[in-house]
């Protein structure tokens, strides 16, 4: 997901929804769609929304969207207000499809594309009718899990591949000596990187070679990756030994490749529901513990960026497995719903241009404000785990 626009989600009262994404084979969803009544098939294009039906039965829907347009688009199921999200699946590249798999109460729903990911979208109108499937049954929860971890794979393969795409560009002009466009691309691309950095801690090596902080540094250690060439790019005013060509070229080499390998090795990753809640988790201790501090970003002061990237990673996994918070604690959602949106609410307060104000520009109280609204959302938070697996 784009780290810079402003994602709300309300609360979802009363009705066992999900938002569960994951790439297709186009051929046999479409042939799916077209005999299973819970299965809708959507062409989103640059003016048209169309949905295979307008009613569909109670229980667990699979909305297959394919993008026939040629902008990125989303999806959204929304409740009968056209405003409470009911799912989303974002980010569909022309000529792709991805599933939307909800769980759907019987009732009035909004259906809505949204080609270029922005403006209210292309709505029409949805009944779900009671077919006497609407409780959640333990083949519902199996489905619904297996179904998040798609999604989230699908996000963090996503994710990743685009980090090695901004990374490459990033690195050569690093290594070319073209500070301004480097400095230009470090907090936009390091975004993709924050958004997923659980799972790239996983793989225990590959974090400290792309993510260690100086501070953090054992005697001895070669210090490699993102914040090593970030001191180079935003030199301190005093005892700074500007890197050689030849160091240039080792840092921006050793990046990338560190990169694919963190690309391949998601590639081959198997994930889990815990892993996915543990993980929201870590991402919100990310935000407390090194971004709110002003500890990430110690030279150029980009924290904000990290924040949000943090933030929205976090999220995602949460929405992945929403549906089986809100069936099994209703409460829980409903409060994570506010948290999380309370926490975009103070991030937007600081937004400049496509990014965000330097974190040096924050005062001490605007960012006991951020503190706060981390520690409010990392409450329920820790919850989400044990409310997914138990």
């Amino acid at each position: 997901m784009n780290v810079r626009r402003r994602l709300i989600f309300l609360g979802a009262a009363g009705l066992l929804t999900a938002a569960v994404g994951a790439c297709t084979d186009n051929s046999s969803s479409d042939a799916s769609a077209s005999t299973d009544p819970n299965h809708l098939s959507v062409s989103s294009t640059a003016d048209a929304c169309d949905v295979s039906a307008e009613t569909a039965p109670s229980g667990n829907l699979i909305f297959s969207v394919k993008n026939a347009g040629d902008e990125v688009t989303e999806f959204y199921l929304l409740g009968s207000d056209g405003v409470r999200i009911v799912g989303e699946v974002e980010n569909i590249g022309p000529g792709l499809q991805r599933d939307l798999v909800v769980r759907a109460e019987p009732g009035e729903y909004v259906t809505a594309c949204k080609p270029g990911m922005k403006g209210d979208g292309i709505r029409g109108a949805l009944t779900v009718t009671d077919s006497g499937s609407g409780s959640a049954t333990s083949d519902d929860m199996t489905e619904l899990e297996a179904a998040a971890t798609t999604q989230y794979k699908a996000y963090v393969q996503q994710q990743a591949a685009t980090l090695l795409t901004g990374t490459k560009a990033f690195a050569d002009a690093y290594r070319n000596g073209q500070d301004d466009q480097a400095r230009d691309l470090y907090a936009s691309t390091r975004t993709y990187w924050e958004s997923i950095e659980p799972v790239a801690e996983s793989f225990g090596d590959l974090d400290p070679r792309l993510d260690l902080r100086e501070a953090d540094l054992e005697e001895g250690q070669e210090w490699t990756g993102w914040h090593r060439i970030e001191k180079d790019l935003w030199p301190p005013a005093e005892g700074a030994t500007p890197a050689t060509p030849e160091q240039r070229q080792q840092y921006a080499d050793q990046l990338v490749a560190d990169t694919q390998e963190l690309v391949d090795r998601i590639n081959q990753l198997e994930l889990s529901a815990d892993q996915m809640g543990n993980g929201a988790k870590e991402l919100l201790d990310e935000v407390a513990t090194g971004k709110v501090t002003g500890e990430e970003e110690a030279w150029s002061h980009t924290d904000l960026w990290d924040f949000q990237a943090n933030v929205d990673g976090a999220r995602i996994a949460y929405q992945a497995l929403r549906p089986i918070v809100v069936v099994k604690d209703p409460a829980l959602a409903t409060t994570l719903d506010e948290r999380f949106a309370a926490i975009q609410t103070e991030l937007d307060k600081y937004r400049a241009g496509d990014g965000f104000v330097l974190y040096t520009n924050l005062t001490p109280a605007q960012v006991r404000e951020l503190s706060d609204a981390v520690s409010a959302l990392g409450e329920p938070l820790s919850n989400l785990t044990a409310t997914v697996v138990l």
